[in-house]
């Protein structure tokens, strides 16, 4: 039987913030060509390891090896606030995508501009090419920085809670996105504080200051590993079944609510949109 590849190979490794342990020694693997979910509480060390993945964190100690050294990870930040002084296009974000390619005094070749529309096509966003960011809804913005992600020549694609109070259009764009990038062949590692998404996955790692579990949803979302990464008092059985009532993810009304589905999403309806 063939060995599966992975995009992420890490032997006790373990991460810091200056002196503070941000995950204690833990050993994962991340298969290739997959989505992982990376779920846990607050403060677990969700967004370390995705930028320990990204290249910006060494390892204090253990080893990470990721598929192509990391120079082929694309990393895409939660980000909705924008400075209003910030006087920049919906095209000329996603184009810095390009960047790491042309250098920023480089200059555009065929390619790069067919990637930067391409990706603003998937991202459904070609028509705010010309409207500044400030401008622009929170779930706009994401998908802009997404686009500004996919843009980019990539291999693996890390997602740092891109869901989380999306409306229900920007979410859908979001989850299409993912679907295409597996079917590329292409690595997705996202974090999430939602169950269903994580349920979703190919891959799950728990986190809570270190992994306290990896591998499929079924083998990861226990009760056992719910209680030990999130504490018997947020996690609710019922009925056979559990959630968790987790205070850094609650719905916001008139945006995306995450619910029992799959992470390709069919398109909303017209009623969903309130």
């Amino acid at each position: 039987m063939p060995a599966v590849r992975l995009a992420v190979d890490a032997r006790e490794v373990l991460l810091r913030y200056g002196q503070r342990v941000a995950v204690a020694a833990s050993t994962f693997t991340i298969p290739a060509g997959a989505f992982t979910a990376i779920i846990g509480p607050n403060g677990s060390g969700k967004s370390t390891v995705l930028n320990a993945i990204a290249g910006i964190v060494e390892p204090s100690a253990g080893t990470l090896r990721v598929e192509g050294g990391g120079a082929r990870a694309s990393y895409v930040l939660q980000s909705t606030k924008v400075n209003e002084g910030l006087h920049v296009t919906v095209a000329e974000v996603v184009t810095m995508g390009r960047y790491a390619t042309t250098g920023p005094y480089g200059r555009l070749r065929a390619r790069d501009r067919a990637a930067v529309d391409r990706a603003m096509d998937r991202m459904g966003i070609r028509g705010l090419a010309a409207r500044h960011l400030h401008e622009l809804s929170g779930g706009e913005r994401q998908r802009v920085f997404v686009a500004q992600g996919i843009a980019q020549d990539h291999e693996v694609l890390l997602l740092d809670e891109p869901l989380t109070g999306l409306d229900l259009n920007s979410a859908h764009a979001i989850d299409e996105m993912i679907h295409e990038e597996q079917a590329a062949g292409r690595t997705v590692i996202m974090t999430t504080h939602d169950l269903a998404e994580a349920r979703s996955a190919d891959w799950v790692l728990l986190l809570a200051g270190r992994v306290v579990a990896s591998g499929s949803p079924a083998e990861v979302l226990t009760v056992e590993h719910l209680t030990e990464a999130y504490g018997p008092s947020l996690l609710h059985v019922d009925d056979g079944g559990f959630f968790l009532d987790d205070p850094a993810h609650q719905p916001v009304p008139g945006r995306h609510v995450h619910q029992e589905r799959t992470i390709h999403a069919e398109p909303p309806s017209a009623d969903e949109h309130g």
